[in-house]
């Protein structure tokens, strides 16, 4: 397969989109902010099937970054990053910089509530999703794509960026792509790099310890015990527990007395080490 045509700024991106619209070819978009591994390459394949032409973002936004956080030191392989994409038959890549996208004097955020607002990621790292909402806005606008999709691993990322695009009418379907796991179940995550050989051997016990609890909860144990039950198995493995939490799949509320199992989504983040580490399943 070809190489990716790389657009390096919004005009370009916007040419782009322009003479694919008046051929009458759909397009998706895949925002990242590279270093790619199998999870957003299967993002890739499912918009491949969907759309005639595929662009894929590359863009790591400091906006999402909190002061201290790993902005400088988060991995950077454009030129991997494109060899990967040409293998699977990536269109396009976007690849703006920092001053492209916030040029001088740039004072716009999107303001957000909902399920940005649900006491999980946004406890934690609390100025991250307007940071994701500000550049997502920005590459949908930028792109027009029909159809953009995010990994299903960033849950709360996924259901917030549904919420906004329905919110200010971008006229755009948005897409959740299932989590990618290696085979002892550990989410992909361009993160997964900073763990050691000893941290990479235990990082696949969230996978298990929330198996355990969805399981637990199709038997009947109440949410609260299996949030408790779970978050202790975690913190007994080695794990600092940010959160475990059972939430309604739709809203990332906590759930209702009597909520279907069906209805429930567990999520998890903890750090191993150094290693900030998020998952989540149906339950």
């Amino acid at each position: 397969m070809g190489q990716p045509v790389i657009l390096d700024s919004v005009a370009a991106l916007r040419r782009w989109r322009e003479a694919e619209r008046k051929a009458g070819r759909t397009v998706g978009l895949v925002p990242t902010m590279g270093a790619l591994h199998a999870g957003h390459i299967s993002l890739v394949k499912t918009m491949k099937g969907m759309t005639d032409k595929v662009v894929t973002s590359i863009f790591v936004n400091p906006t999402q970054f909190a002061p201290n956080e790993d902005f400088s030191k988060y991995p950077r392989t454009f030129e991997g990053d494109v060899k990967l994409l040409s293998q699977v038959g990536g269109d396009a890549v976007f690849a703006p910089q920092v001053a492209e996208m916030y040029p001088e004097g740039f004072a716009t955020t999107v303001s957000l509530d909902g399920p940005a607002k649900v006491g999980l990621e946004d406890a934690f790292r609390p100025t991250h999703f307007a940071g994701v909402a500000t550049v997502v806005t920005k590459l949908l606008l930028q792109a027009l794509p029909d159809k953009a999709i995010f990994g299903e691993k960033d849950f709360q990322q996924l259901a917030v960026i549904r919420r906004f695009v329905r919110d200010l009418d971008i006229p755009v379907e948005i897409l959740g792509g299932v989590t990618q796991r290696e085979a002892d179940g550990l989410a992909l995550s361009s993160r997964n790099v900073y763990l050691s050989p000893e941290e990479r051997v235990l990082a696949p016990t969230i996978h298990r310890v929330l198996t355990n609890a969805a399981n637990s909860i199709r038997e009947g144990v109440g949410i609260a015990q299996a949030e408790l039950v779970a978050k202790e198995a975690l913190e007994a493995a080695g794990f600092a527990v940010d959160y475990v939490a059972i939430r309604d799949t739709a809203s990332l509320a906590a759930p209702k007395i009597g909520a279907s199992p069906d209805s429930l989504r567990i999520l998890c983040a903890a750090k191993l080490g150094k290693t900030r580490l998020i998952d989540n399943i149906a339950v």
